[in-house]
């Protein structure tokens, strides 16, 4: 069975230094190899990207290989996921046809799907990429799901790497103001994988704002196992005195999952509180900005915080290229293509 790329959890502290090493090696110019040459990786995409999209195609050529770009609905049949569907309604082709016809010409499969929001209990067991794993005879990398953005956790811990070197630090997560919900995978993952870099990991939001309890306790036991701590908090000030990292990333309460419109009325509150601004970074013991991207302007922060020195944001956008080659020469760069 071929090993996936699907949370950090399957991946050992020491594997994912590996391939952030790796990462920077590529990003120094002191690695050229082309394990992907004569090879090709899908990259199959339910929801719009631009960073996911452009670092794994420009990723997929500089190690010598062929990206092919699939949008299901779009510019290939819709897909069906559910085991036992009758497929009488408007999904044209099952998964496991689909990705292991995939499998037959690629020797990865990248997937980006995001949550539906509208229900918790089936989202949080991310059943659209557990579908593509079980049926896929290669190695399938998570580019986001329901529930993780495991190659954005990552490219995060990297760049944490390069601006504060390899030490444990405080490293806030906090939650942030946004007109609509939002997924929970991105903040899932950075904590995960702080957490299992042995990090200081504070978790700042507003009640109501909780992350996935289960993962929660997992996130702990990683971070205790690694020689770091989780604290989970309300108070903004609390969360960031002597922060040395502040991630903000806003998401939605799963209270109204599934109902957008309470959601939008609930967090209206925390709108003007809930904002990275310069007053907020003064408490923190100089720490650097990160955020995903794409980020909303003095929405989710300031322009002061975003273009300050002290900004992340563009350098963790540029490490998803290094990290998702590092993953791709890990998981296929000593492998076969054989053709059945």
């Amino acid at each position: 069975m071929p090993r996936d790329f699907l949370t950090t959890a399957g991946w050992p502290r020491e594997e994912m230094d590996r391939l952030i090493a790796s990462a920077l090696r590529f990003k120094h110019g002191d690695d050229d190899s082309k394990p992907l040459a004569g090879r090709s990786v899908a990259l199959v995409f339910f929801n719009p990207s631009l960073r996911t999209r452009a670092s794994m195609q420009v990723g997929i050529y500089e190690l010598g290989g062929n990206a092919v770009a699939l949008e299901p609905g779009g510019t290939s049949w819709t897909l069906e996921h559910r085991d036992g569907a009758v497929m009488d309604g408007d999904k044209t082709e099952h998964v496991a046809e689909f990705v292991r016809v995939l499998g037959r010409y690629c020797v990865a499969v990248g997937v980006r799907t995001f949550a539906p929001m509208k229900n918790w209990d089936e989202e949080r067991t991310d059943p659209v990429l557990t579908a593509f794993a079980r049926y896929s005879d290669v190695p399938i990398i998570n580019l986001e799901s329901a529930m993780h953005h495991p190659c954005q956790a990552l490219a995060d811990m990297m760049t944490v790497r390069e601006k504060l070197g390899d030490v444990r630090k405080r490293v806030v997560l906090m939650w942030a103001w946004h007109p609509r919900p939002l997924p929970m995978a991105v903040p899932n993952s950075f904590a995960l994988a702080a957490a299992q870099m042995g990090h200081d990991v504070v978790v700042a939001h507003p009640v109501g704002y909780e992350l996935d309890e289960e993962l929660m306790e997992s996130i702990r036991q990683q971070a205790a196992g690694a020689g770091g701590s989780l604290k989970l908090t309300n108070d903004i000030q609390t969360a960031m005195a002597g922060a040395e990292v502040v991630y903000a990333k806003s998401w939605g309460s799963k209270e109204f999952y599934g109902a957008p419109e309470k959601d939008v009325a609930a967090r209206a509150q925390h709108r003007s509180k809930w904002i990275v601004d310069e007053k907020k970074m003064a408490l923190t013991n100089n720490a650097i900005f990160m955020h995903c991207l794409p980020v909303r302007r003095k929405v989710i922060a300031t322009d002061g915080v975003i273009d300050s020195p002290a900004s992340a944001v563009i350098d963790e956008a540029e490490n998803r290229l290094h990290l998702q080659k590092a993953i791709m020469a890990s998981l296929v760069g000593g492998m076969k293509t054989s053709r059945r």
